[in-house]
């Protein structure tokens, strides 16, 4: 299993973000700062580091930096800085990889694991970067949806995720209860209603008005069932 440190002053989003990660099969640690980061690294190993830039004890992209010089450890800075210049700094300090705050927690999944399949001697990663269903393709690491006739949709938040809950569990029926877990993001309110209308909204994207059988079924009573093989 995947071993991830979570560096973040914040509790609550250690939490939320921890327990996320660990629904796809990542075991997380959490820690609060530089000094805790630096003394758990010294009697435990990691294949990979989430690290925050704000900490009260600490600059994250010089710890960045101090990584690379002590720990042969990936790294995923994690930061409200999103800019291109911020970014550009950071993976020239050493970041494999760089995601501006609020972050969809689907896609730091995805992140972690494009991470880890250029990283040599870090454990294999089951998560691939596009899925093909129907025709169309769906990469959650570039966040890019592309229809059969190579057009490049482009996806809400709520609408990715939603669609991830979905090609993750091809001919389940979901009901709206699992769908709202599985959709859930820090600071994110869902409910039945919303999913509702993320579903109608991508319906509308697939183009299942016009197909029949559509891909994402209405199964009376019970919830939402995608119908499509995926492939990885």
């Amino acid at each position: 299993m995947t071993q991830c440190l979570l560096v973040n002053d914040d509790a609550e989003l250690r939490r939320a973000v921890g327990a996320y990660l660990q629904r796809y099969g990542l075991r997380v640690r959490g820690v609060g700062s530089a000094a805790e980061m630096r003394r758990t690294l010294q009697h435990t190993p990691f294949d990979i580091v989430l690290l925050d830039v704000m900490l009260p004890d600490g600059n994250g992209l010089e710890l960045c930096k101090w990584l690379r010089g002590n720990h042969p450890v990936p790294v995923i800075v994690l930061s409200a800085q999103g800019d291109a210049a911020s970014r550009v700094l950071g993976l020239e300090l050493g970041a494999d990889d760089y995601l501006g705050k609020p972050f969809e927690p689907r896609e730091l999944v995805a992140r972690i694991h494009a991470v880890l399949r250029r990283v040599p001697g870090t454990p294999p990663a089951a998560e691939p970067g596009a899925l093909r269903f129907g025709g169309w393709s769906f990469d959650r690491v570039q966040r890019q949806l592309v229809s059969p006739a190579a057009v490049v949709l482009a996806l809400s938040n709520a609408e990715f995720r939603l669609l991830s809950a979905f090609v993750d569990r091809p001919g389940r029926v979901l009901s709206r209860d699992l769908l709202v877990e599985l959709t859930a993001a820090p600071g994110v309110e869902v409910s039945g209603r919303s999913v509702d209308l993320a579903v109608s909204r991508l319906r509308q994207k697939l183009g299942d008005a016009a197909r029949e059988p559509a891909l994402i079924r209405t199964v009376r009573g019970e919830g939402y069932l995608f119908d499509s093989s995926v492939a990885r």
